[in-house]
């Protein structure tokens, strides 16, 4: 059965899915707005032995990709977001009834969302979760993987979920 019939016929809303999306938003921008109101740039706080709070500015995207390129990537990655928010709204729609499907979506919207909002608003998006492993030295400078926040940790739970979601959903199929 495909989403579209088993959404209509489940007489479910997007709405709580959007509910979901502005609540990863809020808890976002506040753990960003408390990073900036107490960390200056590369300042930053040891909490465990493979874990730090710190400050970055990322212009790029994931893992800092095109993070020196001048400044235009910022209203390229804007753009982007824009088009994906418009885009998993209308899959909302679409497809309330379909739980896991929409948990990552709006993980995914509401992670977008959130970096939208730091580019718009800073020029840069704010991360500051530093984990960092030994093993990973031969990977990532010091064995710190880049640095992130609670909108690319909402964008990552969603884009896994969707996965799933697709997996099960062949799976069903057969």
């Amino acid at each position: 059965m495909d989403r579209t019939s088993q959404a209509g016929r489940s007489g479910a809303s997007m709405w709580p899915w959007l509910a979901w999306a502005v609540m990863l938003l809020v808890a976002d921008q506040i753990t960003k707005t408390l990073i900036i109101n107490h960390y200056q740039l590369g300042d930053g706080t040891i909490i465990t032995s493979f874990f730090n709070i710190v400050r970055a500015h990322n212009t790029g995207a994931a893992f800092s990709f095109l993070q020196d390129a001048g400044g235009w990537q910022r209203w390229l990655f804007t753009g982007i977001g824009v088009a994906a928010t418009i885009f998993i709204v209308w899959q909302l729609r679409a497809h309330p009834g379909q739980k896991l499907f929409g948990f990552a979506l709006s993980c995914i919207l509401g992670g977008a969302v959130g970096n939208v909002v730091d580019r718009l608003m800073h020029g840069y998006v704010v991360d500051f979760l530093d984990f960092h492993w030994a093993f990973l030295s031969g990977i990532f400078p010091g064995g710190h993987f880049p640095a992130f926040n609670l909108a690319d940790t909402a964008i990552s739970v969603g884009a896994a979920c969707l996965i799933l979601d697709e997996f099960l959903r062949v799976r069903r199929e057969r």
